[in-house]
């Protein structure tokens, strides 16, 4: 339960706004003065979701053991021709028009809340030992580019759920609580509840990334070209 909606219910049992009571437990009885200023007259309760693709480069500076190395989780003689870089990133504000009751001491705010989400320009590398052109930078490159594609996929379907979330949590009501209370109580239900969640998210695409690379793939990759790659990679295995 949210920090607002605790507070509402917990006034409503103390008896101190029993008229709201019905807003907070969904029960149909009529509204206060109050409640008609807030649910009537402040803008509705939204959501604005954007998703930005940022584009991409190709680096053909670093040899495929420099790659195998800055994957960082690779096993004993297993090999790296290429490797996606990117990082997630989400920004998550609000706006929204504040009232006041000072009869009851309690406040209602409509959020409005805007949330972008998008990835860093992406990074692509490609072995140094495969040139442009060459069959092997082709493959290689081609394998890469559906790493790409699986982050740009991925955002729209964030996107959808959690705008989903939004509308589950917010609705179209305004929130209430204690006067001078409710911007903080919004910010930190953002800051320690929406942004964790949204960035994990996020990261649920790095499964999808690891079963691209599966053994069977680079079995693909390194028996591409009509021996090509392998043969570099045999040739190149024992140097530093």
């Amino acid at each position: 339960m949210s920090a607002l909606r605790f507070l509402l219910r917990l006034a409503c049992l103390l008896a101190a706004l029993a008229p709201w009571c019905a807003s907070a437990s969904g029960a149909a009885e009529k509204r206060t003065p109050f409640q008609i200023r807030c649910e009537d007259t402040i803008s509705k309760t939204a959501s604005v979701m954007s998703a930005q693709q940022s584009g991409y480069s190709v680096n053909t500076q670093l040899s495929y053991k420099s790659l195998t190395q800055m994957k960082g989780d690779y096993q004993p003689n297993s090999y790296v021709l290429g490797l996606t870089r990117t990082e997630s990133r989400v920004k998550v504000g609000w706006t929204g028009q504040l009232l006041q009751d000072p009869e009851s001491g309690y406040e209602c705010i409509a959020p409005k809340i805007d949330v972008k989400l998008s990835y860093a320009p992406v990074r692509i590398y490609v072995g140094n030992e495969f040139p442009k052109g060459s069959c092997g930078y082709d493959v290689i490159l081609a394998h890469e580019m559906q790493h790409m594609q699986i982050y740009m996929d991925n955002l729209p379907k964030v996107e959808v759920v959690v705008r989903e979330a939004l509308l589950k949590r917010f609705g179209d009501k305004p929130l209430y609580a204690p006067s001078r209370t409710a911007q903080s109580a919004l910010n930190h239900e953002i800051n320690s509840g929406w942004l964790p969640f949204i960035k994990a998210e996020m990261e649920k695409v790095e499964a999808q990334q690891a079963r691209l690379d599966s053994p069977a793939e680079y079995e693909r990759l390194g028996k591409s070209c009509n021996g090509e790659i392998q043969t570099i990679l045999n040739k190149t295995r024992g140097r530093r």
